[in-house]
């Protein structure tokens, strides 16, 4: 089994939205798999080398390379159909919509 690398994120809120973002170079958006079930949102990709280097030719290889994934636990509801990704400038930007609250009106019903 090929081993995955861990994408590294950041997840905060504002008033209306869990945003997450993710440095996500090198990554076209077709190799990028993005699924929400229930509280969890899992992003799976892949960034393929676009060159082959000898092992012994590199000075340094910090570079992840290959499949790489990551869920996380959303710490309030959200609005499934609402949720958007986008890429700019190697960011991937994901906006999940937080769920309105609702109040539920209690009715006295007659016991008679």
């Amino acid at each position: 089994m090929e081993e995955e690398g861990q994408l590294s994120v950041d997840v905060y809120q504002d008033k209306s939205n869990i945003i997450i973002k993710s440095t996500i170079a090198g990554v076209e958006p077709e190799d990028i798999d993005i699924t929400f079930d229930n509280d969890m949102i899992t992003v799976r990709g892949k960034r393929k080398k676009d060159l082959t280097v000898d092992e012994g030719d590199y000075f340094y290889q910090e570079c992840y390379w290959g499949g790489f994934s990551r869920s996380i636990i959303l710490p309030v509801e959200v609005q499934e159909e609402k949720i958007k990704a986008t890429i700019k400038n190697g960011v991937l930007t994901i906006t999940l919509p937080k769920a309105k609250r609702k109040d539920v009106n209690i009715e006295v019903e007659d016991e008679n």
